[in-house]
């Protein structure tokens, strides 16, 4: 069995409580050492997962809920695509995009789409769950040799397919996007759409107004304007649908389907399901633990998928 174990250092409070974690770890008391507070973790709690046996005491002794220990299968081990660092979130595995549809992800929050959009965008290089050195696509692309995956991969590592990725916090746009909204979609306009995209998403009473001063419906509809008039090969959009209301929400599902090219690759994570039911072709399920490790199911048709995800069970993967 392969132990995860993830510490919340947001949580994790030494100075005021009484090291529980440490005091009452079995392997501690016996002489060994599966958790200390360690200066590598800024005088936290730091766990060892090669010396935890996964009993789990100091998940239940914690007075502020700050770690998680999960104990998986070895094979697992072999699917690793990500790690943000020692007791931190893992990701196994990676959705296959597919070339003309549009692939919903869905899943809670902290089970990893997030991540998945920014590595299959480019943004993010994975380090295979070896984060002592320095990420290479070189690594990836051995690592996914002879898969599905590879060819989509190996065009985002030598660059020759084009990304465009709306990201989840739209609010960030406000400190790096500067003009009125007119002007930067008019400037950024790359495929002659610029009428239909300002109409389909009713941006006319935004037009004149500076980007710094948006609310966030018009911020989240000024983002999702801007990559639909960027010219791409793949297309991410990561929650489209939050701050919006209901006619708003069809309204982005309806212009992210008519309006992304017919052959490029497009995903897009959603929770609200009606959303995702009417803008994918078919959809992903994101499991595990949130916030620990995170697993991406095989494909599935959007009925199914979304069904599988509300009765908390994934027949595939035989996996509740």
């Amino acid at each position: 069995m392969v132990r995860v174990a993830v510490i919340d250092y947001d949580l994790c409070k030494p100075h005021r409580c009484y090291l529980e974690c440490v005091r009452f770890c079995p392997v501690n008391r016996s002489g060994g050492k599966a958790i200390e507070i360690s200066e590598s973790a800024n005088g936290k709690a730091f766990i060892y997962e090669v010396a935890c046996v996964g009993c789990g005491i100091c998940v239940k002794k914690c007075p502020y809920y700050a770690i998680s220990v999960v104990n998986l299968p070895d094979e697992l081990e072999k699917q690793v695509v990500h790690r943000y660092g020692p007791n931190a979130f893992k990701l196994y595995g990676l959705p296959i995009p597919q070339a003309g549809m549009v692939v919903g992800v869905l899943g809670k929050n902290g089970s990893g789409k997030t991540t998945v959009l920014r590595i299959l965008s480019g943004d993010l290089i994975p380090n295979l769950g070896v984060f002592e050195v320095k990420p290479s696509w070189d690594r990836v692309l051995e690592r996914f040799r002879g898969t599905e995956l590879y060819n989509y991969l190996k065009t985002v590592a030598d660059g020759s397919l084009r990304r465009v990725h709306k990201i989840q916090h739209v609010d960030l746009v406000r400190k790096y996007v500067k003009g009125h909204v007119g002007e930067v979609l008019t400037r950024i306009d790359e495929r002659g759409l610029l009428s239909e995209v300002k109409k389909s998403l009713s941006l006319d009473s935004a037009w004149d107004n500076k980007v710094s001063n948006l609310s966030g419906g018009e911020l989240q509809r000024f983002t999702i304007a801007a990559a639909l008039l960027r010219d791409a090969g793949a297309y991410f959009f990561d929650e489209p649908s939050s701050y919006l209301d209901v006619r708003e929400r069809l309204a982005i599902a309806n212009a992210i389907r008519e309006l992304t090219p017919k052959s490029a690759y497009v995903m897009v994570v959603e929770h609200d399901l009606a959303v995702l039911d009417y803008v994918s072709d078919s959809v992903v399920v994101m499991y595990g633990e949130p916030g620990v490790y995170g697993l991406c199911s095989k494909l599935y048709s959007v009925g199914s998928g979304i069904n599988h995800f509300l009765e908390g069970f994934l027949p595939a993967e035989n996996m509740r």
